[in-house]
């Protein structure tokens, strides 16, 4: 199509100088690329009327219940035409609400059902490093051999969602399985490899991995690979690690991202008092 081409070039320029990720620059132009498929034209071409009508249908998709295509095709448009200095077009857009939904966590005897659950020893592994270190699935696929540590018990978490790295610690029970993975599996430079030799796992791997053990499982709760991060921040605030700790830990740039977890999270409540009322017991 006529201009798509050059319009993909200007928004992997503006994804680059904005320090987003390749995925971000991918649904991006997938969406751009769908509407104008559908209307053989490019989205500042088509009426807004069309454009309205288009949304609709697929706030509609059965197929789609938690509306995520068309939440991502709002996204896509939007930075499509701020990009062409179109900001009415982008401002006259649906506006879209955050959810406020909970994050669904699992409980310690769920954890340890799941992890018993795979038979293959890497899938096992892989499940219990992400809830272990609260990692990412992106983040798992792309730790190298060298990223993990053994002598200072650390994992080198490298150019996460936001371009940091961060260093978490590791698990000795998880060190004693990774180890055993590695005598195993012999991994080349990636500490996950995937079909092919030279090659990363990937984010989808990982995710059918998770669907194909919980079927092994008598857990009900509606919970995917993510739900093993979320339980991670959890637990580690019932067991006393502070908030600000925490947000380094997770990786996350904004402390109020965080802070969902307290509204999850079973902590001991302490009843109001004054500090001076424990200042000579302490003595």
């Amino acid at each position: 199509m006529d201009g798509f081409e050059e319009v993909s070039k200007k928004l992997a320029q503006q994804v680059a100088l904005r320090g987003q990720s390749k995925s971000t620059l991918d649904n991006y132009i997938r969406r751009i690329a769908l509407i104008s498929l559908h209307f053989k034209r490019l989205p500042h071409q088509i009426e807004e009327e069309e454009i309205n009508e288009y949304l609709v249908a697929l706030a509609r998709d059965p197929k789609s219940p938690s509306r995520s295509s068309f939440k991502h095709m709002v996204y896509g448009l939007r930075y499509y035409y701020r990009l062409l200095g179109m900001n009415k077009k982008a401002i006259a857009l649906p506006s879209l609400k955050r959810d406020t939904k909970l994050p669904v966590i699992l409980n310690r005897s769920e954890l340890k059902e799941l992890f018993s659950a795979p038979g293959l020893l890497k899938h096992r592994v892989v499940l219990s490093l992400i809830y272990s270190a609260g990692l990412r699935g992106r983040e798992v696929i792309n730790l190298k051999i060298g990223d993990i540590d053994f002598e200072r018990m650390t994992i080198h978490i490298r150019q996460t969602k936001y371009k940091k790295d961060r260093i978490v610690p590791l698990s000795p029970y998880i060190a004693k399985g990774l180890k055993k993975y590695i005598r195993a599996e012999h991994p080349e430079k990636w500490l996950f490899n995937g079909k092919n030799i030279g090659q990363a796992y990937s984010v989808k791997g990982l995710s059918w991995i998770m669907r194909e053990t919980l079927k092994k499982t008598s857990i009900k709760k509606e919970v995917n690979l993510h739900s093993l991060r979320h339980s991670y921040a959890t637990h580690l605030l019932e067991e006393g690690v502070n908030i600000v700790t925490l947000k380094d830990l997770l990786g996350h740039s904004n402390i109020t991202t965080t802070m969902i977890y307290l509204h999850v999270a079973q902590c001991e409540l302490m009843k109001a008092h004054s500090p001076f009322d424990s200042l000579y017991n302490h003595a």
